[in-house]
């Protein structure tokens, strides 16, 4: 009885993943949200929109590093293909699409706090489906779209003024159906090794110390996904 069972369910198996291989998504945004979390911190949300804003705090090569470790490592782990990167951002209707929400002026919504890699549009993780819905009219080849974007927040290590900061990073990646709907979003972190005082209760908000604990805590990340990401997806409701 053992001996037909298994057959028949590895048949299923092996069916089931052939029918996912043959699904195509389209990633239609990948940013890094440059403006830091510090809502811990109420005394240190306009130091965290000056480091935004300033040129020295360059998380391009970070980005960069993410995008390229996405493409090459953790999209072998989704039941499905990916469309090639240079027939999204190629595409004419893409290039002249505007995403609802664009016309967003302060604030973590502003344009000039979204890093997009290149030729990504800046699609934000806004309430309803708009722009999923117009992006899959765009890319009517695809069964879904993808949204992903990284993003960090400081946390206090201690108490009082006594303690230290360190940078948390998310990795947020989203996949949408045909129809709009979210498939599954999974949002995973790690925190910095590296730290930073703090000075009378309020960071030092400067390239020259949160810069360091950004690529540290996205490191750790990296290399948690890197080890994680199948099992992560097996338990994701992927259903296209």
């Amino acid at each position: 009885m053992k001996k037909t069972i298994l057959p028949v369910i590895l048949f299923f198996a092996l069916t089931l993943n052939s029918y996912a291989q043959d699904k195509k998504v389209a990633v239609v945004t990948f940013y890094a949200v440059k403006q830091i979390d510090v809502g811990g911190f109420g005394n240190a949300a306009q130091l965290a929109v000056k480091l935004a804003d300033d040129p020295n705090f360059n998380v391009a090569p970070m980005l960069t590093n993410f995008h390229d470790q996405f493409f090459n490592d953790y999209a072998k782990s989704f039941p499905f293909q990916l469309l090639p990167e240079d027939q999204i951002i190629n595409n004419d209707a893409y290039k002249a699409y505007v995403p609802v929400g664009e016309e967003a002026t302060s604030g973590v919504l502003k344009d000039t706090h979204n890093l997009p890699y290149n030729g990504y549009k800046i699609v934000l993780p806004l309430m309803g489906h708009a722009n999923e819905k117009n992006l899959l009219g765009i890319f009517n080849q695809a069964d879904g779209v993808m949204k992903v974007y990284i993003n960090f927040s400081l946390s206090q290590i201690g108490f009082g003024g006594m303690g230290v900061v360190k940078v948390t990073a998310f990795a947020n990646i989203a996949l949408f159906n045909k129809d709009g709907e979210k498939v599954f979003s999974i949002k995973e972190d790690a925190r910095s090794k590296s730290s930073s005082p703090l000075i009378g209760g309020v960071p030092v908000m400067t390239p020259e110390k949160i810069l360091p604990m950004c690529e540290s805590a996205l490191t750790e990340l990296m290399n948690d996904l890197q080890k994680d990401m199948p099992k992560i997806i097996k338990k994701a409701n992927a259903k296209l």
